[in-house]
């Protein structure tokens, strides 16, 4: 007798239905309100204008002040000092010494010259030479600086120096230039400060003078030790030294016009007098 077979069908669920799926709705872009664009535009003003002043109007805004003392050189000279000079470079171009010194006669006679000898360990001055010995032999009180490179050894800096600059008696102090961190800490760089200036004043027997802007001795080189060195401050643009401390030296300005150099220069006062300068000076 053959089999019957049935087959199981599964049951359709009752009141099943198929439901559409939605698509998202796409997301129209938020546009900002006129007067949030107003808000941002001048807020983007804002920051530009302030950026502008902070960076290129008031560091020389001093350039534009009334002056209500003496210009000279192109520039507002400070007030009650009677000796003037130069600081130089291969920067400055062609140099006629005997015309500069002959500006000796004027409002503000240039009676010193200090000229960048080295920089680092091997990089010395192209025109440091030829210069030092023509504002030697045209009457001025002559001294050379060397620029600081805080990572490279000092004693090498040092040692680089003497081997270039042959000060003589009457000659000013050797400088020493320090202007940037480098990657050292504080820490570092005045101890690598303090090896430079111990190594040449043994060699030349006379205390070197430390130049360096205001705020950065302030922030990096004001102790006790260096404290007794004499200070060459360089401070633009302002009507007055606000350092507290000593100082011999004011770089006052960077963009001086002297007869007889070919582009601008730095123009300095010595805080004191003529006969003062003299007994800086090496004595042997």
């Amino acid at each position: 007798m053959a089999m019957r077979t049935s087959s199981k069908r599964k049951p359709v669920a009752s009141g099943y239905s198929c439901k559409r799926r939605r698509k998202p709705r796409a997301r129209t872009p938020r546009t900002m309100s006129r007067w949030q664009r107003w808000v941002l535009a001048v807020g983007i003003v804002f920051v530009f204008a302030a950026g502008f002043y902070t960076f290129f109007i008031r560091p020389y805004a001093y350039r534009w002040k009334p002056c209500h003392g003496q210009k000279g050189y192109g520039v507002c000279m400070p007030c009650r000092y009677e000796v003037h000079g130069v600081d130089v470079s291969h920067y400055q171009g062609v140099i006629d010494w005997k015309r500069v010194a002959a500006d000796s006669l004027g409002d503000f006679p240039l009676r010193f010259a200090f000229l960048k000898a080295t920089e680092g360990g091997d990089h010395g001055d192209s025109t440091f030479q030829r210069h030092f010995a023509e504002a030697r032999k045209a009457g001025l009180v002559c001294g050379a600086y060397h620029y600081f490179i805080p990572t490279t050894d000092a004693r090498r800096q040092a040692d680089f120096f003497i081997r270039t600059v042959p000060l003589r008696k009457g000659d000013l102090p050797p400088v020493l230039d320090v202007e940037t961190l480098g990657k050292r800490s504080p820490r570092e760089l005045r101890a690598a400060v303090k090896i430079w200036l111990n190594h040449v004043e043994r060699h030349y027997g006379v205390k070197p003078i430390l130049y360096t802007s205001y705020k950065f001795k302030m922030r990096y080189l004001n102790d006790s030790l260096l404290n007794t060195y004499p200070y060459w401050i360089a401070h633009y643009y302002v009507d007055s030294v606000r350092y507290r401390g000593r100082w011999d030296f004011w770089q006052h300005t960077d963009v001086g016009r002297v007869p007889g150099i070919e582009k601008e220069v730095d123009l300095n006062v010595f805080n004191g007098s003529l006969d003062e300068l003299r007994a800086l000076t090496l004595q042997q």
